[in-house]
């Protein structure tokens, strides 16, 4: 009984391995300085709504080749989307006026073979990782600041990003995107005027 308990102990023991191994081995094969991801406001837009300015954007992204294996691969990833919106004061630090988070998780489904894009309780599904993206980088009419807490006539300064939120990949991944640009996306953040009331109410042209 002894020997049959020591010969099964090393099967338990590999099949409580992390999955991120098997994701680690199969990155391996990708060449090294492979190109890193980004991701490129192209446009932004703040328009009226009945009780509050709406948010419509769109962004170019590319996860680069590391990413969009680790994805396909069964390892979820996560992004920020986050809208600032202040006003510059010349005798203090600006005013912060509003601001937006939205969460996504991204990940791919081997059962169904599906990619998942989840904001909080509410999913879709995509077969394909391009249309989960191109999904991801649209915003359409997204409230993000009430008309009560901005003066028309006034101008504020907008800010938009959308991001990988490196603090929710796998720990091993943290550590090795710190120093490898391979794991990193370059998220570039867009700003620009926002005057209410104005005839376009807040316009980043492409």
């Amino acid at each position: 009984m002894h020997c049959c308990k020591s010969a099964a102990e090393p099967v338990r023991h590999s099949l409580r391995r992390p999955r991120w191994l098997l994701v680690v081995l199969a990155l391996i094969c990708l060449p090294l300085h492979a190109r890193a991801g980004t991701i490129e406001p192209v446009s932004a837009h703040l328009s009226a709504g009945d009780n509050s300015y709406l948010l419509s954007a769109e962004f170019k992204v590319e996860l680069g080749p590391h990413l969009e294996e680790a994805v396909s691969r069964g390892m979820p990833l996560y992004f920020l989307l986050e809208f600032n919106l202040t006003r510059n004061r010349w005798y203090w630090a600006n005013e912060h006026i509003a601001s937006k988070t939205i969460n996504y998780r991204l990940s791919y489904d081997a059962l169904t073979r599906q990619y998942r894009l989840a904001n909080g309780p509410l999913y879709q599904n995509f077969a394909s990782l391009g249309e989960a993206l191109r999904v991801m980088s649209r915003v359409f009419a997204l409230p993000v600041v009430a008309k009560s807490a901005v003066k028309e006539g006034d101008t504020y300064q907008a800010e938009l990003r959308l991001s990988l939120d490196r603090q929710q990949l796998p720990k091993p991944f943290q550590v090795d995107a710190i120093a490898n640009s391979d794991w990193q996306i370059d998220a570039q953040t867009l700003h620009w005027q926002f005057v209410p009331g104005a005839a376009d109410e807040g316009h980043a042209p492409k």
